[in-house]
């Protein structure tokens, strides 16, 4: 995990802590059910920022000999499991006390504290969101959108905690917006469709984090920098005729695998194809420096070859 995700991962937690003793405190004092949904949506925020920290200690384990290629991906089950607590203790129980409280309502106490509440957790909320936005700049191309760097990056606990943070700030308001039009109309069902709103939000969040993470999960090819800068290595490579075939795969946040079938030159004896493979990988590395496992067969294309036809980026179609 690198540092700036940390520092995202750990300013949410604070925050989220703080706010779901607030938003407990809340609940007890005025028994709205869209704190009371808050309150645990927080509650599953901040266990979730403590699984994306275990994730990142254990990604940095050595590697062993049932796992050679380390345990990179430990960042991604994590972050996945995050998806799935946001979905269930978060989603469905808001959603679950909505329709409890729309069936069965009651009145609202206390509204001053219910909104005093709502508007310090949108205060320290947004210092979390402002926090992680900060960040994920540091790492976010100025050419690229945000929807597209969230769908895109490898960094799993950036897009994690940006689209908590967002999901928590609009549940938020419309937190507030239930607990006042149930004050105003006098009808406690507002303060239940506020807790469904919510629901339905985090679930929609849940759901698209459970199918990012998913595919980072089982394997995705560096990115399409990343992957322009490696072919570029190797066919400028000293003694390379051409590049026949070539997959890459992220087996972990910053570590990339590249198997490729370079045609090299016919006039190379042993010795020197031996250090011109050398020499390409010496490239590629230098080229990308995520790459840290190369396999590189020199073979010869031929009018039959199995990879005659492969297109050379179409492990994109795993990518975001």
């Amino acid at each position: 995990m690198t540092d700036g995700s940390r520092k995202a991962v750990l300013a949410a937690m604070a925050a989220n802590a703080g706010i779901a003793i607030a938003k407990f405190v809340g609940f007890l004092l005025t028994a709205s059910a869209s704190l009371l949904a808050e309150a645990v949506h927080s509650l599953a925020d901040t266990g979730n920022q403590a699984l994306l920290l275990l994730g990142g200690k254990r990604a940095r384990k050595a590697a062993t000999e049932q796992h050679p290629f380390g345990y990179g991906r430990e960042r991604y089950f994590w972050a996945f499991a995050v998806a799935l607590v946001l979905f269930s203790l978060g989603g469905m129980f808001a959603l679950y006390e909505g329709i409890q409280k729309f069936r069965d309502p009651h009145e609202i106490e206390s509204l001053p504290i219910a909104i005093g509440i709502l508007v310090f957790a949108i205060l320290l909320e947004s210092y979390s969101l402002r926090t992680a936005v900060k960040e994920a700049r540091h790492v976010k191309p100025q050419s690229v959108s945000w929807w597209k760097f969230i769908r895109t990056t490898k960094q799993p606990e950036l897009p994690v905690v940006l689209l908590e943070d967002v999901g928590a700030e609009v549940g938020l308001f419309l937190a507030l917006g239930g607990v006042m039009m149930a004050q105003f109309t006098e009808d406690p069902r507002w303060d239940a469709v506020g807790s469904i709103s919510i629901g339905i939000l985090l679930i929609v969040i849940a759901v698209f984090l459970i199918i990012e993470m998913k595919g980072l999960l089982i394997g995705e090819a560096a990115g399409e920098k990343d992957r322009t800068a490696i072919i570029g290595a190797i066919e400028s490579s000293a003694n390379v005729d051409r590049l026949i075939h070539m997959r890459t795969e992220h087996i972990g946040p910053d570590e990339v695998l590249v198997g490729a079938k370079i045609e090299y030159s016919s006039s190379l004896d042993a010795d020197q194809l031996v250090a011109a493979i050398n020499a390409t990988e010496d490239a590629i590395r230098a080229a990308a420096p995520t790459v840290t496992v190369i396999y590189l067969e020199p073979d010869i294309l031929r009018a039959d070859h199995p990879d005659l036809h492969a297109d050379l980026t179409d492990d994109s179609d795993r990518s975001h």
